[in-house]
């Protein structure tokens, strides 16, 4: 990928949503975020790709095991099926995984994964050696503490990762609160981003 199309935003049609091992088991070793705000940045997050048609993939490390299932939650608004990988932790070396994200053809991979330094690292850096364009939501993702998560935001920008947040690949989404998708998303802001949505309350009560 060249560094015009590097410099290029998100638009609902140049982007491919990849969900990364947000399972029930994972999630209980999150202590860099307070469950309730993770769950609720998880899901803005997928709202805002289903409002716009974005496609998506979701994929879990042994769910029959320790880590779990994947949340319900994630699984009810994409709609779309768990890929279930064999044992690889790094989720690009799943054949399937790579070959879902390969056949949207689309260049620039949103990601977030359970956990950040792991599940959202590794196949963050695979992605871009091979040419694509990553942007990591660091808050739809989570790790074990704050240092943790401080240490792999680092090593992402080391090598070219967008480190982001659901909000602002909202915003980056929406370009303008005129194009189509302008309302849609300001009502997914409204009920996953509690201060916009006093703001949208305060608008409407007008």
């Amino acid at each position: 990928m060249n560094s015009i199309q590097k410099a290029e935003f998100l638009t609902p049609n140049n982007a491919v949503l990849a969900m990364i091992d947000h399972q029930t088991g994972l999630m209980s070793c999150v202590g860099d975020e307070h469950p309730t705000v993770l769950k609720n940045n998880i899901l803005g997050l997928c709202n805002t790709v289903k409002a716009v048609g974005m496609p998506s993939v979701i994929t879990a490390s042994l769910p029959e095991g320790p880590n779990g299932p994947v949340m319900p939650e994630i699984v009810d608004v994409l709609k779309g099926q768990v890929i279930e990988r064999e044992g690889q932790i790094n989720a690009w070396h799943s054949d399937a995984f790579k070959n879902a994200i390969k056949a949207t053809g689309r260049k620039k991979i949103i990601m977030a994964g359970i956990v950040t330094d792991v599940c959202l690292l590794f196949p963050a850096l695979s992605a871009v050696a091979e040419g694509y364009d990553v942007y990591a939501v660091i808050d739809a993702s989570g790790t074990w503490n704050k240092t943790v998560q401080e240490v792999t935001i680092h090593r992402l920008t080391q090598a070219g990762v967008k480190v982001t947040t659901w909000a602002s690949v909202l915003a980056e989404i929406m370009h303008d609160w005129r194009s189509p998708y302008g309302e849609v998303l300001g009502q997914v802001l409204t009920h996953h981003t509690t201060p916009y949505g006093y703001v949208m309350n305060s608008h409407f009560s007008k």
